[in-house]
């Protein structure tokens, strides 16, 4: 389950570009001293990891809701159900704006943005990429479809932190070379990207079923308190 948040994290920053790109060129980093640079862009991905493991903490402590009431497979499947659909049916979806009751809070966060790029002090990268976690991002709402099937708090937090994992090789290189991923390449790999959310939601219909897959689909645990056959006299 894990990997999956990995490569989504990996081929879904080709995709994020568009909202967190211009944010990651345009960071007040020292372009002169490189070692300086190198701490400030770590503690910008700080920042992001951070929210992305408490976004998938919260989402983790829901899931742990429905795993209490035994409901855990059930949501597997259905985390599984919605990424597929979410990309054969985008037009379906796009209807309706489910950002729309947080929209001011969305821009209470570009404002606040804003006000940091101008800023360079110690705690500057860390509030941007904090702040940059919150924007709205399709495949971060797949990674939180992830979480949120998750067992537990933990989980749920782990699930987004690789996740963000994932995302820093490509921003890292757009702080330091510009938006290079404007070619062919982040084209191509953009195609291949709803093939990848496809799969890995497979996976999790595959996870909820139960059907003994080994490294896939565990066989569901039962009653762990009847005593075992066999072992007693």
């Amino acid at each position: 389950m894990f990997l999956s948040a990995l490569v989504l994290g990996l081929l879904g920053s080709f995709h994020c570009i568009g909202m967190c790109g211009p944010i990651a060129f345009m960071l007040p980093v020292d372009r002169y001293n490189k070692l300086k640079q190198f701490f400030q862009i770590l503690s910008y991905h700080l920042g992001r990891l951070f929210t992305y493991s408490l976004i998938g903490l919260l989402f983790g402590l829901l899931g742990k809701g429905f795993y209490f009431f035994g409901f855990q497979q059930q949501l597997s499947i259905i985390t599984g159900v919605l990424m597929i659909l979410v990309i054969l049916l985008p037009k379906t979806f796009q209807k309706y704006n489910f950002s729309r009751p947080i929209n001011k809070l969305i821009m209470k966060v570009k404002s606040a943005l804003g006000k940091e790029l101008k800023k360079k002090g110690n705690d500057t990268f860390f509030t941007i990429g904090f702040l940059n976690g919150f924007l709205p991002c399709g495949l971060v709402y797949m990674a939180v479809f992830g979480a949120l099937a998750s067992a537990n708090a933990f989980s749920g937090s782990l699930y987004m932190f690789i996740f963000g994992l994932g995302t820093i090789p490509l921003m890292t290189i757009i702080v330091y070379v510009g938006n290079f991923a404007n070619g062919l390449i982040r084209k191509r790999i953009q195609q291949i990207i709803p093939y990848i959310v496809v799969l890995i939601g497979i996976l999790f219909i595959l996870r909820g079923l139960g059907l003994g897959i080994l490294y896939v689909s565990p066989l569901p645990v039962t009653n762990l308190s009847a005593p075992i056959k066999g072992c007693y006299p």
